[in-house]
């Protein structure tokens, strides 16, 4: 939608948005400068050769080596990251191999994805991490195709509109029910994209019942209380209004 002109004629000179997340309903959380993660998808192959499963030496497992690979990943974030300095996120969360329980197959699919804050750190987790699929793939006689993609950049809420609008959301949300989250989240939403290009604002809207614990987005046990959605709509509303009404 960017590069197809959707900000440009007209030109807007803010943008609001909101994700849902599972915190008590109809509360608000916000932060000012970067607030989610950028995420880049991470695909890699690993290449082996068939054999018979009760004869592992006539073949190269790629399934043993994709486990080693998946392993040395984790070191990447635990021990080649400075994490006092900013969070990092590298999750291999799909894995697909062979057909039968006695068949060495010859090719392992993984694909994860890569939770970041800095585009110097970024570079430099890229390269660790194809280095190391690279070289455990090779020291087990088998070779790893790495592909990596970028999805979306960070979340970066403008500090001073931020600012700006805050009274706007905690009238909106109520009293006690405007919070400032001080952490980063390594969550990921491409509405960075219009952030890049003109100053935003996003926020998380809560959608748990107040006294119930939340599934996490995504899990099969996701629950939505639709009485967030009045807030969320007022929210929206609010913002454009009192932005246009302050100028």
């Amino acid at each position: 939608m960017v590069r197809q002109g959707v900000l440009e004629s007209p030109k807007p000179e803010v943008i609001f948005g909101l994700h849902v997340y599972p915190f008590t309903t109809g509360a608000i959380r916000y932060r000012s400068g970067a607030f989610y993660a950028s995420c880049d998808k991470l695909k890699i192959i690993i290449k082996g050769s068939y054999t018979h499963g009760g004869v592992p030496w006539g073949g190269v497992d790629p399934i043993v080596i994709a486990s080693q690979i998946i392993l040395g990943l984790q070191t990447i974030v635990s021990r080649q990251t400075d994490l006092t300095t900013t969070p990092a996120v590298v999750t291999i969360g799909s894995i697909q191999a062979g057909v039968r329980g006695n068949i060495i197959p010859d090719r392992v699919e993984m694909e994860g994805t890569i939770r970041l804050f800095d585009s110097k750190i970024q570079k430099e987790i890229h390269e660790k991490i194809r280095r190391t699929a690279t070289m455990i793939a090779e020291s087990g006689g088998g070779k790893a195709e790495i592909t990596i993609v970028p999805n979306a950049p960070v979340v970066f809420n403008d500090p001073s509109l931020t600012q700006k609008m805050i009274p706007t959301l905690e009238r909106v949300a109520g009293k006690g029910k405007l919070w400032f989250l001080g952490r980063q989240r390594t969550g990921c939403e491409d509405f960075a994209f219009y952030q890049e290009t003109i100053p935003g604002l996003f926020f998380d809207l809560g959608i748990t019942p107040e006294g119930q614990k939340g599934a996490i987005n995504h899990s099969p046990n996701f629950y939505v209380d639709e009485k967030a959605l009045i807030v969320g709509i007022r929210a929206m509303a609010h913002l454009v209004v009192d932005y246009l009404a302050s100028k």
